[in-house]
This record gives structure tokens, C-alpha cells and sequence, in this order.
């Protein structure tokens, strides 16, 4: 089969290359065979090419191929699988591999697409609306039954516009930030409610201080990282807590710089890599909300163009273009 394979760490254009793979063991009992037509590249994916710090170094014995997340046609089912049939249109996530032409997994990582939903969005059914889900659990956590102001930052993001959306559902008050006027312009226009700062304006911090009735944020939510963080924690009001779940920006911050102590502010990680700890109960009903958005605000799971796999070089420079509006895709044919 096709895939997109590394064998070691590195920026992803450079350790990245398309070739031919062996296609993965037929289903065992419990799993179904996927081939896959769709899969979205998330910034997680790229981080995950280029090595988490601490990760070991040096090649790997054995090619990996990126991916959590796409959607495809079932192939073949193994024994005792009965909800899940050859031919039946499904998503998938968790299941590593996602950038290759097929995938054998559990089967209860697979799910049904519901009728009427799109290749495309269900593709994107699954890790964005179950990030969502994760970060307003966590928002909740922070805030003690404390209201106060949450801010964002890439609020123009696939998730960003996510939360602007549950924002105006739940009443939270949420500030928006984003990296260019241009994008500040395009994220009010389709949020119009919510204040939206440009990081770019030489006052963007007294902005976001007005725009939280002078008294600072309760919540951060940041997926930038780097340089930013010791300003993101200048806009926390004291006792709050700055909850960082990406890394899209470059630079460091030191953490003594931060006055955690003093200001009794508490720095946080989330990963959507936790939500496999969840009961199984609890997964399900997660689904179930991913499904639903799907299907009734297709919109909000936007698709910024789709490459096939061969493409794969442009579709990451596509990925990481400022001002992007969407998620990339990449595909491959339905046989």
C-alpha cells in the first residue's frame, strides 16, 4: 500500500516520503480493516514527527507512518465484530497509521458515519469535536464555580472557532486572539458577539484587559506556546490558570518568570491523548455529541483543500500557512 512513513525524528518535510508499505494484518476477532479515502493533518500529527522533547533520537528499527484520524470503507470485519459491516462508510481515531492507504483496528475506535455527512467533515468528525469537549471539562475544572473570562488564543483555528461557537451556546464569556488584523477581521465577521483582539496591534494587551471588564482572565487557553506564554500569564487575574494544549508557536518562555507562586497561578496541560483514560461510557457519549455536530453544523468542521498523499509536501506548507481557514486533507483514491 501507499503511505507517508519517517524513520526518525525531524521536520517533516525533510523525514517524511511516500512509499510503498506493507498493508496491515488481516483483522483479528474484535477489529475490522479500513481502507482509508480521507485523513486530516493536525498540528499534533507534525509535532509528533519532529519528536516531543525527550523523545529518543537516532532511526527507528521500523518505518512509522503519522496519523490518528481519518475516514474509509470497511474492508473486511474480524470475528464477533456485528455492528460494523464490509462496504459501510466509518471514521476512526485513535488508530495510528491514519497516513497510509489502510488501517486494522479495534473495533470500537470505528465509527458509523451518519447518513448525509460528507467524506470530507467525516474525516473531521472525530479529534476536533472531541478536543472541544476535553478543553470546556477542563475550563470548568479551572474555574471552581468561579465565572470569570476565558481567554483564547489561535482563535481562528479549526478548534478555535469550535469554542467560539460552544461559547455563544453556554454563555462563556470568551476573548478571542488571533495573530493579523486580517484574521481578527474574518473571525468577527462570523462571530460578530464575541470580542476578537489582533496580536499584531502594538495594544492588544490593554484590549484584552478591557474586554475582561478590567479584572483579567479567569482561564487561558493557549495553543501557541513559546514566546507567548509569559504574556498570556500577565492576563490571567491572580488565582487563575493558563491551560495550554499546543505548540504552535517558536521560542521558550522560563518558568520562574511566570510569578506562579505569588500570583497563585497554575499552568496546565491537556492532550487529547487523555481521552482514552475516559470510561467507555463516557467515549461513547463523546461520540455521540462528534456525530451530532457532524451532522447538524457541518460548517464548523471546515476543509481548507485536500491533497492526495503524493502531495504531501504541500499539504503540510498548506497546514502551516498564517491565515489559514480549515483543515487540510489528504486523500487517496476509493480503489
Amino acid at each position: 500500500m501507499r503511505a507517508i512513513a519517517y524513520d526518525q525524528h525531524g521536520e517533516a518535510r525533510h523525514v517524511l516520503r511516500l512509499c510503498e508499505q506493507p498493508a496491515p494484518a488481516a483483522p483479528a476477532a474484535g477489529q475490522v480493516r479500513v481502507r482509508v479515502l480521507t485523513r486530516p493533518v493536525h498540528p499534533g500529527d507534525l509535532a509528533g514527527v519532529q519528536g516531543f522533547p525527550g523523545a529518543p533520537q537516532g532511526r527507528f528499527a521500523t518505518p512509522r507512518i503519522p496519523g490518528l484520524e481519518g475516514m474509509g470503507v470497511v474492508e473486511t470485519v474480524g470475528e464477533g465484530v456485528r455492528d460494523l459491516r464490509p462496504g459501510q462508510r466509518v471514521a476512526f481515531f485513535p488508530v495510528p497509521g491514519a497516513w497510509g492507504e489502510f488501517v486494522t483496528a479495534p473495533a470500537g475506535l470505528v465509527v458509523p458515519v451518519p447518513e448525509g455527512v460528507g467524506d470530507e467533515t467525516a474525516a473531521l468528525m472525530l479529534v476536533n469535536p472531541i478536543t472541544l469537549l476535553t478543553l470546556l471539562r477542563t475550563v470548568e475544572d479551572a474555574q471552581h464555580g468561579q465565572a470569570g473570562a476565558v481567554v483564547q488564543t489561535a482563535a481562528g483555528s479549526s478548534v478555535g472557532r469550535l469554542l467560539c461557537a460552544a461559547a455563544l451556546e453556554h454563555g462563556i464569556p470568551l476573548v478571542n486572539l488571533v495573530r493579523s488584523a486580517t484574521g481578527a477581521q474574518a473571525l468577527r465577521r462570523r462571530f460578530p458577539e464575541l470580542p476578537t483582539i489582533s496580536t499584531a496591534d502594538a495594544d492588544w494587551r490593554t484590549q484584552v484587559r478591557d474586554a475582561t471588564g478590567g479584572q483579567g482572565a479567569r482561564v487561558v487557553l493557549d495553543a501557541v506556546g513559546g514566546s507567548l506564554t509569559g504574556e498570556l500569564a500577565g492576563l490571567l487575574d491572580d488565582g487563575g490558570t493558563l491551560i495550554t494544549y499546543g505548540q504552535l508557536g517558536s521560542g521558550s518562555t522560563p518558568l520562574e518568570s511566570l510569578a506562579l507562586t505569588p500570583r497563585a497561578l497554575t499552568v496546565r496541560g491537556v492532550s487529547i491523548g487523555q481521552w482514552m483514560t475516559r470510561t467507555p461510557e463516557q467515549r461513547a457519549e463523546d461520540v455521540a455529541f462528534a456525530a451530532r455536530l457532524a451532522s447538524t453544523a457541518p460548517e464548523l468542521l471546515e476543509v481548507a483543500a485536500d491533497y492526495d498523499l503524493a502531495d504531501f509536501a504541500q499539504a503540510i506548507d498548506h497546514a502551516r500557512r498564517p491565515g489559514k481557514s480549515g483543515t487540510v486533507l489528504l486523500t487517496s483514491p476509493a480503489s
